[in-house]
């Protein structure tokens, strides 16, 4: 039997939230939700997920657990992503610091942090001029800021298409094909960065591709439109392919990585969650790792200056 999907009035009457608040939390990628037609619908699955990701984490005694010396959660903002969203629900089990995370794509995500709205940002973007990742945005925004940058994962990115790729994609420019139907990501989303990099590059004509405008807010909505037949190709991430059962095509491999902005409030919360993503027991907890490459994980590869100072 199929599983239950509740709309988006259902959803506010179980939170007893209001249904904008809801639309809200899907449009920051923190509760999925898939079209049928025009309406939303989000699995009870989902809901539960929704549900124990948000439990304020019991207390327990931990001889070894460090002072977080806040009583304030950590606000993260960016890139959704799988092993982020273990790494949020692993600090709350380990560190007992709960952190807050926003959703809002890898752009948006790194402007919080540029304007103190955020702690710590997740971000992928692909500078087209230099074809390097992140560094080249972070360092033209922090220049007075102490920040450091620590390596999260490398992913496989490219084309998520249904089981047996029935509609033979293979490359770019199948997208231009007037038989198939594309579903995109949002703007300001480092996988929209990477597209439109790889079109132009391409010289592709996106108005060309059949739902170019068509954007969704997370990888795994943007998959659930291959998975329901409401589209034939998406560009994204082999973890959410692998996840609804779905075919990949590889085309890019990618850097992920956290920005952490350190204040005198957050400079000590910031500094345990980098020793626990460098820590064996964190790497051991990561089993779920189809598409990714978690080699260099925990790697500061940039701090400023000022940062480096007082740390000293």
């Amino acid at each position: 039997m199929d599983e239950k999907a509740y709309t988006p009035d259902e959803v506010a009457q179980l939170f007893q939230i209001s249904k904008h608040t809801v639309y809200e939390l899907i449009k920051r990628g923190e509760l999925q939700a898939f079209k049928v037609g025009n309406k939303m619908r989000i699995e009870h699955s989902e809901i539960e997920r929704y549900k124990e990701n948000t439990k304020a984490p019991t207390k327990k005694t931990q001889v070894d657990q460090p002072d977080t010396h806040s009583p304030f959660p950590i606000r993260l903002s960016g890139s959704h992503d799988f092993l982020v969203e273990h790494f949020v629900k692993q600090t709350s089990k380990d560190l007992q610091l709960q952190i807050q995370p926003t959703y809002i794509g890898s752009l948006e995500g790194l402007m919080m942090l540029y304007r103190g709205q955020s702690d710590i940002a997740t971000v992928h973007l692909l500078d087209p001029a230099s074809q390097e990742y992140n560094l080249p945005f972070i360092h033209q925004l922090f220049v007075y800021e102490s920040i450091s940058v620590v390596r999260f994962v490398s992913r496989e990115q490219g084309f998520i298409v249904a089981k047996g790729n029935p509609k033979s994609i293979a490359d770019f420019h199948d997208l231009t094909r007037k038989d198939v139907q594309f579903v995109n990501r949002q703007k300001g989303a480092g996988t929209r960065f990477l597209l439109d990099s790889m079109l132009f590059s391409n010289g592709i004509d996106p108005t060309k591709i059949n739902g170019y405008s068509n954007e969704e807010w997370n990888h795994l909505s943007t998959a659930s439109y291959i998975s329901r037949g409401m589209a034939d190709v998406a560009f994204g991430i082999k973890s959410a392919a692998s996840h609804l059962g779905l075919d990949f095509i590889p085309i890019a491999k990618e850097q992920f990585d956290l920005v952490f902005r350190f204040t005198n409030e957050n400079k000590q919360n910031l500094t345990n969650l980098i020793n626990y993503l460098q820590s064996p027991e964190f790497k051991s907890s990561l089993t779920d790792l189809d598409g990714y490459d978690i080699e260099d994980l925990g790697t500061v590869i940039y701090q400023t200056s000022k940062m480096e100072e007082s740390s000293c």
